[in-house]
């Protein structure tokens, strides 16, 4: 009796603190819903805009006041597209200078988030901080820097160039990225592999790298998306016939007494879609190698 009483007691208790405590759970919810629109409206309204531009004829495309919804839509400017051949071609120096370098920043960030992660000597603290910190240099010093170092050497205007100098400022954040796998990875399994006779490099590539598969496609993929966005360096240190969608669509669309936005909104809208297919391809790999070395088990 004793204990039903006390039950009774406990439960009449209860109720009203749930009950208090629901309407503040519905307002935190609907709080947190209003702040994921608010964030969402903000983060897609200029694509919004951009798509609509493009589908708007030049002759209604800056009417006052402008128009959420177009009232007449064509694909004449994505049809425009099809016909500049010069486009084509900085398509192909983007393709080819953001894959090399997604490659390259992938394997040098690997071997050096290793050599951090599973080998203890001394000034490794401090290197792995030099290396942090040479991600805050203004771009303009480091611009600098690389035009006269590949001036003097005879790559500037080249491929080398363009990889080289977007290797330089996406590999700290790679290997920072996989540093935080690799300690992930247990290092039992790299001794057990040793035990049994597996060189360092055998267990480097057989164990440790397989394991760090998606932190690899991580990095690869930011490395990939900075080499394809940039426009300083690729419009600076490489030559007309080698530079990438950025700078050629500057080069295309503005001039200097005329910009024709549809046209460069819908190059712009079409330039994005190699992106956006690579994260939707590859997000399972994004997510879990950006998150893989933040709770090490």
């Amino acid at each position: 009796m004793t204990v039903t009483a006390t039950r009774s007691r406990t439960t009449t208790l209860a109720r009203p603190v749930r009950a208090r405590r629901r309407p503040d759970v519905v307002r935190s919810r609907a709080a947190a819903w209003v702040a994921v629109g608010l964030i969402g409206l903000f983060g897609l309204a200029p694509i919004y805009w951009l798509v609509v531009t493009a589908l708007t004829p030049d002759e209604t495309a800056f009417s006052f006041p402008p128009s959420l919804i177009p009232t007449e839509v064509t694909l004449e400017h994505f049809v425009n597209l099809t016909k500049n051949e010069q486009l084509f071609g900085y398509l192909i120096n983007s393709v080819i200078v953001s894959v090399i370098t997604a490659v390259l920043s992938v394997i040098v960030s690997a071997y050096m988030a290793n050599a951090f992660s599973k080998f203890l000597y001394r000034g490794r603290t401090s290197l792995m901080h030099l290396v942090l910190a040479s991600q805050m240099f203004p771009q303009a010093l480091l611009l600098i820097t690389l035009y006269a170092v590949f001036s003097a050497t005879g790559l500037l205007g080249s491929y080398a160039a363009l990889v080289l100098s977007f290797t330089t400022f996406t590999l700290p954040l790679c290997v920072w990225m996989l540093k935080g796998i690799f300690d992930t990875v247990p290092s039992s399994l790299m001794e057990a592999a040793a035990i049994d006779g597996a060189s360092r490099w055998r267990t480097l590539h057989q164990v440790a790298l397989p394991l760090a598969a998606p932190g690899l496609v991580a990095a690869g993929l930011f490395a990939f998306v900075r080499a394809w966005n940039d426009f300083i360096f690729a419009l600076t240190l490489a030559d007309p016939e080698r530079q990438t969608l950025p700078p050629g669509l500057v080069h295309t669309y503005l001039g200097e007494f005329q910009t024709a936005w549809p046209d460069l909104m819908a190059a712009s809208f079409v330039v994005s879609l190699p992106v956006i297919a690579a994260f939707m391809f590859l997000q399972r790999y994004l997510v879990g190698g950006l998150t893989a070395g933040a709770v090490k088990g």
